[in-house]
């Protein structure tokens, strides 16, 4: 392992808050693209497998999404009252689902039905359609609250998919201006959720700035380089590689609350994919977990308790 440390100040490197800018929500084919990287990560690679399925389920997600019907969505007032405050919006702990995202489920569901797929999956999606809806709200609860202890790591990532389809379509459905900036900048605007990875731009008027990946809606937000994502804190902030890696995902550290964030820097590999390519460095989690660190936010299609 490689580590390296900065003493830049945040925003040192980068231009006026007021000339950056804040919130890139996901576009229509962000579930094409990722199922895409995850085809091309997966030859060769420890986890092939297991990424392969990453790509049946977002073509399957994209499915969702395509065929999604137009959703209720907070109005103007709505919009205005949490930009002032400063909430998400699309809160996910405390927003009242649509039941339509369980129709999503259930594209999602048959879609991969029909994929070849191993007979503990296909086992798995069998026993997800006989799940009654308080079941599968429930399900989502656990979820959406980061509380994984309930929740199979085999079904797990069907319907993490199929809020992450949910969210999506809110979230794009709204557009950027309905959002605004919250007082913590490690959650996300959008429905307040943790990041599972930022994001350097390597091109365009984000050039060089850092972005932060909501691991629920996709949305990505500003946040300074070189500043912890959990804590805020802008001391004893080290970045980790694996040796022998180009460096193009480095894993962000902070020695005052013990976390990590991986950034994944474009200007190395400007075909990376922030959930594709968090999965398939997971070695880096596990270098991370040795050095006492723990990840500053969840991916939704890792469980902690899974043996990958």
């Amino acid at each position: 392992m490689n580590i390296e440390t900065r003493i830049l100040e945040p925003g040192q490197i980068e231009a006026p808050a007021g000339q950056i800018r804040f919130l890139i929500l996901p576009g229509h084919n962000l579930f094409k693209s990722r199922a895409e990287r995850f085809r091309h990560l997966s030859p060769g690679h420890p986890l092939g497998e297991y990424l392969a399925f990453l790509a049946l389920l977002a073509d399957a997600q994209q499915k969702a999404l395509n065929t999604f019907p137009v959703l209720a969505l907070p109005d103007a007032d709505e919009q205005a009252i949490c930009r002032e405050h400063g909430m998400p919006l699309l809160a996910a702990r405390s927003w009242s689902r649509d039941p339509v995202w369980r129709d999503g489920l259930t594209t999602i569901l048959q879609q991969m039905r029909d994929a070849v797929l191993p007979p503990t999956a296909q086992e798995t999606i069998a026993g997800l359609q006989l799940v009654n809806v308080s079941g599968l709200e429930e399900m989502a609860d656990r979820i959406l609250a980061e509380d994984l202890a309930g929740i199979s790591p085999q079904e797990l990532p069907f319907v993490a998919a199929a809020l992450q389809v949910y969210w999506v379509r809110m979230a794009a459905g709204l557009g950027e201006g309905a959002f605004g900036r919250l007082e913590q900048g490690g959650v996300c605007p959008v429905c307040g959720s943790l990041p599972h990875a930022g994001i350097v731009f390597n091109s365009g008027a984000e050039q060089g700035l850092r972005y932060l990946c909501c691991s629920l809606c996709a949305s990505q937000w500003h946040m300074v380089r070189i500043k912890c994502s959990s804590c805020e804190s802008t001391h004893g902030i080290n970045h980790y590689t694996l040796e022998g890696s180009d460096s193009a995902v480095k894993a962000e550290s902070c020695d005052d609350c013990d976390t990590y964030l991986k950034l994944l820097y474009l200007e190395k590999d400007r075909q990376m994919e922030t959930m594709a390519d968090d999965l398939a460095t997971l070695a880096l989690d596990m270098l991370m977990d040795n050095e006492g660190k723990s990840r500053g936010g969840p991916n939704l299609f890792y469980h902690p308790g899974a043996a990958l």
